[in-house]
């Protein structure tokens, strides 16, 4: 076990866009593709995600110190650093038991996947810390190793299951085919996006509001270019922040770069996975007629270049530092995962089949949740960084995680493990979600027809 825990954190060590494209290389080559055509997708894939964490990059750069400005100039003081996701992950994969999961999950797609129960060949390796972080979870508070294998296993299984009903509206309005997002704190979401969206549309003044870019585009004109709302945004933010003028308009413009890099970034990804799709297709019609279509799970950075995620995620940011202010008992202020919203956004905006105002809304309860649950798990968390040897350097306070330590999901999930009442009460409802989930993934609306 320990010499399968040091392969495995010399093989996590490679960066994703180093990462994911050996493995679509080698699955390229498994699917009888010409190494040319393999080799150049490969490397076609990795560039495009270089493109996008550059530019998210800077996109945190940009925006960390105006947030910061803003929490400076209204004098706000909370208890608990919001860290982001890097401390939660380095305890997943520091797990004792996160080797034997990697096997446990990759053996329940391969039997899911033969057994036709699932669509999803989930690669995306990286991102199964979100499921062993939840077992790392259960288990520091239970003290039961089998409680945390069992639910964490369920949790992977609901995982493949909600990025398979979710692939068509993924597809559609990503324009990449054949994919689909595997990702435990996106794809969560999806049931409770796609439900939401239902009510709303039932509602008179709101559901015959047309909200997409390409609408806005049409009835705004210049004003409803992607580009201009990014920047638009970011004058506000720079104002809001006591940003002088040059740095002000640094900022704007820096926004609208952003917004408008990120798509072609994802034009660049969507290129890449086409032959690598049809090769999948060809191979597995060929060789396992029976399984039928299937998605390639890929990371939910995929979406970010789509921009009503863009503007969604935009849209949250400062709304979530004002929910944090007055909403009672939160005890930080989102900076650490405030970026990351676009994680939440990608999925909510693809229920939402790409209505900004839909998503907004949709996303605002789910962002009260996250604060919350962060909130509340804030002593858990620090708890479990030092049993596990990963306190955070130059700071012995309490931490949290926005949307990663706050993830409604595996916040609830986790709470029902201990028995809590509340939580346990929760499962019917859960259920019901689920079902009304799965019936309406396949309303012609829905479908991504």
């Amino acid at each position: 076990m320990e010499y399968i825990q040091k392969f495995l954190t010399y093989f996590l060590s490679f960066q994703p866009f180093v990462l994911l494209p050996v493995i679509i290389f080698v699955m390229a080559l498994v699917f009888r593709m010409k190494i040319a055509t393999a080799l150049r997708s490969a490397l076609t894939l990795g560039i495009g995600f270089i493109g996008i964490f550059m530019t998210f990059d800077f996109f945190v750069k940009i925006i960390k110190p105006v947030i910061e400005a803003f929490i400076l100039r209204t004098g706000m003081n909370m208890p608990v650093l919001d860290t982001g996701w890097p401390p939660l992950a380095r305890i997943a994969w520091t797990y004792e038991l996160a080797p034997l999961l990697l096997v446990i999950f990759i053996v329940i797609n391969i039997i899911m996947l033969l057994s036709r129960l699932t669509k999803t060949v989930n690669i995306d390796i990286w991102n199964y810390w979100h499921v062993i972080f939840l077992a790392v979870l259960i288990q520091f508070m239970t003290d039961s190793v089998w409680i945390a294998v069992v639910i964490s296993s369920l949790s992977f299984i609901l995982t493949l299951k909600l990025a398979e009903w979710s692939a068509p509206m993924v597809n559609k309005i990503s324009g990449m085919e054949g994919i689909c997002i595997p990702h435990l704190s996106a794809v969560i979401h999806f049931p409770i996006a796609l439900v939401s969206d239902y009510i709303i549309g039932k509602i008179p003044f709101l559901r015959s509001v047309k909200a997409d870019p390409e609408h806005i585009r049409k009835n705004l004109g210049l004003a409803g270019e992607p580009m201009i709302i990014g920047f638009i945004t970011g004058l506000l933010l720079g104002i809001a922040g006591g940003y002088e003028i040059r740095e002000l308009m640094t900022l704007a413009v820096s926004f609208s770069a952003v917004v408008f890099i990120l798509p072609k970034m994802g034009e660049i990804l969507g290129s890449a996975l086409i032959p690598v799709s049809e090769g999948m297709k060809t191979f597995i019609n060929k060789n396992f007629p029976h399984i039928g279509t299937s998605y390639i799970g890929l990371d939910v950075a995929v979406l970010f270049g789509i921009p009503a995620v863009l503007v969604t995620a935009l849209f949250l940011m400062p709304a979530s530092i004002i929910l944090a202010v007055i909403l009672p008992k939160i005890n930080f202020i989102p900076i650490g995962d405030l970026t990351n919203l676009l994680v939440p956004s990608a999925i909510i905006v693809t229920a939402a089949r790409g209505n900004i105002i839909r998503s907004f809304l949709i996303g605002v309860p789910v962002v009260i949740g996250n604060l919350y649950y962060a909130s509340y798990y804030a002593p858990v968390l620090t708890e479990m960084s030092v049993k596990y040897n990963n306190k955070i350097e130059g700071y012995d306070g309490l931490f949290t995680s926005f949307l990663d330590g706050g993830n409604i999901y595996r916040a609830w999930i986790a709470n029902a493990s201990t028995g809590d009442i509340i939580s346990l009460a929760a499962i019917p409802f859960v259920v019901l979600l689920l079902i009304i989930t799965w019936k309406l993934k396949g309303r012609k609306e829905y479908r991504g027809d």
